[in-house]
């Protein structure tokens, strides 16, 4: 089938018309004439306003302080730490910016937005009052703790079940961290005998996807090295907390849809490596409920957004 670069006439990525807009669109969606790079580009201009505000991408909500930063993770539930708009989720380092097209420099070290947002991380880590460690696709995100038990119930893995999940060298580092309770990588990779550094970086990243251990804190005197402690020890409650996979997904689409006030074809599964089915029924499910609105073949809408456009 012939698909189309661009339906003629149809300026979608300008479009300001919300469900009205994507009426229109919607033919071409469900009949494959519509490219997902076109799609891309179809926000209507009050979502992005909306993630203006969300994502503090405006001059005046952009945020300098540790208190700012952990305000923003517990309203949106989660957001990235060092990433800039093209990932096109909110971060630290966008919300430091204050604006939309922030883009990290190839020269972190000599910017001030890139050094403060990396100052505000290390403070907000060392706090411990939101989660911090390295996730989903192997970036370093934000948690509030009511999305704990969401993310570990979708990439953690029970104690009872670490032997058969989590590999030689990660079972070695989480046998001397339960030991030692908290240690320096350095310190960390003599305990466990690894000849190598990158076996314990392997090993780390694995126990943080795994949500077993998180950095507690970055010291940079006499050298940089992170505190390595246990995830249990720094959020016991919210761990202990049970919850069924589709559940966790239902409840992850919902966080993510409401910091996004709208989601596109495969966003969802695109960000978190979800199944298509996965994710389609975990949104199915959130319009079940009335707190999403469905546009088009895998474009959802948050409902309260579209009835307060509609409204004004």
């Amino acid at each position: 089938m012939q698909k189309l670069a661009r339906s003629p006439g149809l300026n979608i990525q300008h479009s300001s018309g919300g469900i009205a807009g994507y009426a229109r669109v919607k033919p071409l969606l469900t009949r494959g004439l519509l490219h997902l790079n076109d799609l891309v580009k179809a926000l209507p201009e009050e979502i992005e306003q909306y993630r203006d505000r969300k994502w503090r991408r405006e001059e005046s909500l952009k945020v300098d302080s540790a208190d700012q930063v952990e305000a923003m993770v517990e309203e949106l539930g989660m957001c990235l730490g060092m990433t800039d708009a093209r990932k096109g989720l909110p971060s630290v380092y966008i919300a430091v910016c204050g604006r939309r097209d922030a883009h990290m420099p190839r020269n972190v070290q000599k910017d001030f937005e890139a050094s403060r947002a990396w100052v505000l991380k290390d403070e907000v880590m060392a706090r411990g009052r939101v989660y911090y460690g390295k996730l989903v696709k192997g970036k370093s995100w934000f948690l509030a703790r009511r999305m704990i038990p969401v993310f570990n119930a979708i990439w953690g893995c029970s104690r009872a079940g670490e032997s058969g999940v989590l590999s030689k060298n990660a079972q070695i580092v989480l046998r001397v961290l339960r030991k030692e309770w908290e240690m320096a990588t350095a310190d960390l990779r003599a305990a466990c005998g690894f000849k190598y550094k990158t076996d314990l970086t392997k090993a780390i990243d694995e126990l943080q996807r795994r949500m077993k251990v998180v950095p507690q804190e970055a010291l940079y005197v006499p050298k940089f090295t992170y505190i390595w402690t246990l995830s249990e020890a720094r959020f016991p409650e919210e761990l202990k907390i049970k919850m069924k996979r589709e559940t966790a997904v239902r409840e992850l689409a919902r966080t993510y849809l409401e910091m996004c006030g709208m989601t596109l074809l495969g966003e969802l599964s695109g960000k978190f490596g979800f199944y298509r089915w996965e994710s389609g029924r975990a949104n199915h499910g959130l319009v079940d409920e009335g707190f999403a609105t469905r546009l088009a073949t895998g474009v959802y809408r948050l409902a309260r957004e579209s009835a307060e456009n509609t409204e004004t």
